[in-house]
């Protein structure tokens, strides 16, 4: 299994070793291990979504108020793009994006940091994304930025009108997020994960 982090720090690509045979195929879709060794502290696992949707959907974009909620992003039914937005204020790369392609084909996975937005939308007429997080869902902490945010221009597939949710549709722009003091900081984030590691070190 290979870890490497992307152009925005608390991004990290995973691809895992896959092992196809006459019967099909094996692969670790997670290896706690491996993430520990990469990242520097374990992801704890409170909870594990599963959304199915079709083209034209797209889900976000999404984060959590410190502590936030970490994710791990696979998709093993169907392609989406995932696409992660660095919302933490103050940061080199605030405002920046980083786009990944999650399918049954290439078998990646996607972590990203808490205080990381993100959202994701198929590449195929349908698509299941499995995703574990590091807590339970918090509605009193959830950040949700407009993911059509004409100052972000995000890669999203076109050709169809968007399908959104109410929520999503009628979320804040980044910079009204900023302005309203929604975001998180750049400096509380990078304190939130040295004390994660800290406390792997411990343990």
């Amino acid at each position: 299994m290979r870890i490497t982090q992307l152009a925005v720090s608390g991004v990290f690509l995973v691809e895992p070793k896959v092992f196809p045979d006459s019967r099909g195929q094996f692969l670790e879709a997670f290896s706690q291990p491996a993430f520990e060794e990469a990242i520097g502290h374990p992801l704890s696992i409170a909870q594990v979504n599963c959304s199915v949707s079709s083209r034209g959907t797209i889900r976000g974009l999404h984060a959590n108020q410190l502590p936030g909620q970490a994710r791990y992003m696979t998709c093993p039914a169907g392609a989406i793009v995932d696409i992660v937005v660095d919302i933490r204020v103050g940061s080199p790369s605030y405002g920046r994006h980083v786009a990944v392609e999650l399918s049954a084909a290439n078998r990646h996975a996607l972590y990203l940091a808490e205080g990381l937005a993100h959202g994701f939308s198929p590449l195929t007429d349908e698509a299941t994304v499995v995703y574990l997080c590091s807590t339970t869902y918090s509605p009193d902490t959830a950040i949700t930025i407009n993911p059509l945010d004409p100052g972000l221009a995000l890669p999203w597939p076109g050709g169809s009108e968007p399908l959104l949710s109410d929520k999503d549709r009628i979320a804040p722009y980044l910079s009204e997020a900023e302005e309203f003091g929604l975001l998180p900081s750049y400096a509380a984030c990078r304190a939130r994960y040295d004390q994660l590691s800290d406390q792997a070190l411990v343990g």
